[in-house]
């Protein structure tokens, strides 16, 4: 609150100050304020007022004493340039006669001579303009699109849309534009120059390219191009209903301009005589639009506030008779900091020369066009002379109806003074038509097609058996001069499509709107500056026979090594150039492949449809499946019957090839640990730095050997098992098995037999031992017995006894022997089988 109230507080000491005069403020001028103050005056001036839209009339707020200033300086200029090209005009002005577009009635030598004009510069010039029309301006339309940068999906998909989009504006909704430019390449071929002017129109809400003859361009003597000249004036003729709508618009200042003078000037007045026409006045304004540099006052280049003297560009209208300026309007773009000159102009040139302006057939031929006129117009009167010739008769001769030529089988009453009908008539030594002027017509007329590249190439003196390289040396040294005006035009009709680009790109919506008859969007605004235009034709071949022999050059070499070519992208281009419609149904490539199934593909692989693999796809699944599906044998079967059987599986294996190659990549990144670059081969400009190649082909290195290793243990793992599987070594395993479990039996019936040899050996060797101890028993008691029986018998008997005993010991360590030998050697048996 206290700010507030300090700002009606008087200040402090205000009072002491001293009471000076008062101050006068006089307005006479609501614009212009007068201050005086003691014995100074002040006196603003009102400021000039600028514009705030940048496409503002700069004349609406210029004094009429600037603009009358401004239109006598550029009048002067206009007219200067006016007189610098009068020889080129008259020569052009004079040509349009050899035309022949009016018959001319002749009185001199005699009444009814005869007047035809011969057709050798017509016959260039319709020639011309039909080939012309048909390489630039196709069914399907003249523009296509090239990409800016790297080709990615994303990018083709907008170069596609902004080429179906600016063939449906030059063909559908500019419905003025094929007409405009056949007028231009008429108007090309017979002045040299023909020129496009590109525009929006606001009346039509959209943009114009509109043909401008090239008597209605003027540029200054010494200008090499539109780009650097310094004025170019367009020289308009617009009704006074035209005038009105544009200054209701806006567009020209609304002032009152006089009836139109209606007045032709000379050169008007002689084209339109030349071309047939009688006109003698023209209703409409004549407007002269300059687009100049200028330095207005009020409107000066400045430089850190301060004026750089540096020639700004406008286009400048003004209405001749009256010398009224209409419209000033600067001519560079808001955002352009350069202030760069805007083109709405582009020139066609048929064979440049010394200056701006370019020659036409009207310069090239027109003098054989003359002399040809002549000759067979002399041959033509010598005819009519020697088929009715004229005489002298003598005065009393009368012939009844003389005044009348006598038709063929009538014959007349003559009146004969005296002596015989031949003595009263001499008819004038006429001869007939001249074989020397026929010939020398031929060979002026040869002459003047052949320099105009009008003549037909002979080819019926070609041989049917000449190679397609003679052909094309012929076809191309004959239409040498032709493929260069070809040329010329594809350059212009290239900066024509990128200024119709730029009009269309800036009323185009920023997302895309949907056609309801298709249900495809159209180009969006972001399109249009991913991709260049450029026209259809070709600059290297003037005419479709040229490209059809260097296309079968192509397909001719291809067949000699057809696996480094392109096959299906060569036979699209041919019958693109052919004209065949759809030609991506016909013929389909890769590159038009969308992602499909196993089964979709093993479908179009029968149909021998091309096939492509995509980086994301599980590939293991496509490779079984597509394996599965050739080691089939119904698959067998039906391809064993198929004439296409052995392309048809190149065609698959190399499917299979491209799927396995994706799939090592992706091995590949495991081992390393992460993605790899993909470089695709078919753009030409992607390419990996070099540094970080060198750094990725070492990794990729150590992952191969790593994944060879891992691959060399599952081959050798898989190959084990493949064998274990095989059915022979399963037999032959099986034998084996057997043949071991029939010896394991042997062995384990030997083994049961030499231990039960063994039990029965211990049985008997104890049943032995028993019985011998037994019988020593036996014998012991029988001794004992027989003891005393003995010590009552003699020594002698005695003595036989003890020999009888040690006898009998003798016999049972003998028995004890041979059964441990039996027992070591079954024994000795089993071990020998064990081992076995």
């Amino acid at each position: 609150m206290s700010i507030d109230k300090a700002l009606y507080q008087a200040p402090v000491g205000l009072d002491s100050i001293v009471e000076e005069d008062p101050i006068e403020i006089e307005i006479e001028d609501p614009e212009s304020v007068k201050i005086a103050m003691g014995g100074m005056e002040i006196e603003i001036e009102p400021e000039k007022e600028t514009d705030e839209d940048f496409d503002a009339n700069l004349a609406e707020y210029m004094s009429e004493g600037e603009l009358t200033e401004l239109v006598g300086d550029l009048l002067g200029d206009f007219d200067d340039d006016i007189s610098a090209r009068k020889d080129w005009i008259q020569t052009y002005v004079d040509g349009l006669e050899l035309l022949g577009m009016k018959i001319e009635e002749r009185t001199e030598p005699w009444e009814g001579a005869c007047g035809v004009y011969h057709p050798l510069l017509s016959e260039a010039l319709v020639k011309f303009q039909s080939e012309t029309i048909m390489e630039t301006f196709p069914s399907a339309g003249p523009v296509k699109t090239v990409i800016i940068g790297k080709e990615t999906p994303e990018i083709k998909d907008a170069a596609q849309r902004v080429q179906d989009d600016m063939n449906h504006q030059l063909t559908d909704v500019m419905q003025e534009y094929r007409p405009e430019h056949e007028r231009m390449i008429w108007g090309l071929g017979l002045a040299g120059n023909a020129f496009k002017k590109v525009y929006y129109d606001p009346h039509m809400e959209r943009q114009v390219s509109m043909f401008i003859p090239a008597e209605d361009i003027v540029v200054p003597y010494g200008a090499s191009n539109l780009q650097s000249s310094p004025r170019v004036t367009h020289v308009m003729r617009k009704t006074e209903n035209e005038v009105k709508r544009l200054q209701f618009a806006g567009f020209y200042r609304d002032v009152e301009l006089d009836t139109p003078s209606g007045t032709l000037d000379e050169v008007e007045k002689k084209i339109a005589e030349k071309m047939g026409f009688r006109a003698t006045s023209d209703d409409r304004y004549k407007l002269l639009e300059m687009h100049v540099d200028l330095d207005l006052p009020g409107y000066e280049d400045k430089e850190d506030g301060k004026d750089t003297g540096i020639a700004l560009p406008y286009v400048i209208t003004i209405e001749k008779s009256t010398q009224t300026v209409l419209s000033i309007r600067r001519n560079w773009r808001p955002e352009d900091e350069t202030k760069q000159k805007r083109q709405h102009f582009v020139h066609y040139g048929y064979v440049p020369g010394f200056g701006f302006y370019c020659f036409g057939l009207i310069h090239l031929v027109g003098a054989f066009a003359k002399s040809s006129t002549s000759l067979i117009r002399q041959l033509v009167d010598a005819g009519t002379l020697s088929n009715l010739p004229g005489g002298f008769k003598t005065r009393g001769l009368r012939v009844k109806g003389d005044d009348t030529p006598i038709s063929p089988g009538e014959f007349r009453d003559v009146d004969v003074p005296s002596g015989a009908i031949k003595d009263n008539l001499m008819t004038l030594p006429y001869k007939e038509p001249s074989q020397v002027l026929y010939s020398l017509l031929g060979t002026i007329v040869e002459e003047g097609r052949r320099f105009a590249s009008a003549g037909d190439m002979k080819i019926s003196d070609m041989s049917a058996q000449a190679p397609v390289g003679t052909t094309l040396a012929i076809l191309e040294r004959t239409l040498k001069v032709m493929s260069a005006v070809q040329s010329r035009v594809h350059y212009s009709m290239k900066q024509d499509l990128r200024l119709l680009k730029e009009i269309i790109r800036d009323y185009t919506p920023d997302e895309y709107d949907y056609t309801p008859e298709e249900g495809t969007p159209r180009a969006k605004k972001a399109d249009y500056d991913l991709v260049d235009v450029i026209p259809v034709s070709d600059p290297n071949a003037a005419t479709m026979a040229q490209k059809i022999v260097q296309y079968q050059a192509v397909l001719q070499l291809a067949q000699g090594a057809p696996q480094i070519y392109n096959l299906p992208i060569l036979h699209r281009q041919m019958l693109d150039v052919l004209g065949i419609r759809n030609a991506q149904k016909l013929i389909p490539l890769q590159e038009d492949q969308k992602p499909r199934d196993p089964v979709s593909e093993n479908m179009d692989a029968m149909r021998n449809k091309p096939l492509k693999a995509f980086m994301y796809q599980d590939h293991d699944a496509h490779l079984m499946a597509h394996n599965n599906f050739l080691q089939d044998p119904t698959t067998a079967a039906i391809l064993g019957q198929n004439p296409m059987a052995q392309q048809i599986t190149a065609a698959m294996q190399a499917h299979i090839a491209e799927h396995f190659g994706f799939k090592y990549r992706q091995l590949i990144e495991q081992q390393v640990g992460g993605p790899i670059p993909y470089v695709d081969m078919d753009d030409d400009e992607a390419s990996l730095p070099q540094e970080y190649e060198l750094e990725l082909s070492r990794l990729v290195a150590k992952a191969s050997q790593q994944l060879l290793t891992q691959n060399q243990a599952a081959a050798a793992q898989q190959e084990a098992q493949q064998q274990a599987e095989d059915p022979i070594i399963q037999m032959q395993i099986k034998e084996l098995e057997i043949k071991a479990a029939e010896l394991q039996r042997k062995i384990s019936k030997d083994t049961s037999d030499v231990q039960n040899e063994r039990e029965r050996l211990l049985i008997e060797k104890l049943r032995i031992e028993g019985q011998l101890e037994l019988e020593a028993h036996k014998l012991g008691a029988q001794i004992a017995k027989d003891k005393d029986m003995a010590d009552r018998k003699d020594s002698l008997e005695g003595t036989r006894i003890g020999v009888d005993i040690a006898k009998s010991k003798d016999q049972i360590k003998t028995q004890k022997l041979q059964i441990a030998s039996q027992i070591a050697i079954a024994a000795n048996n089993k071990t020998g089988k064990d081992n076995k």
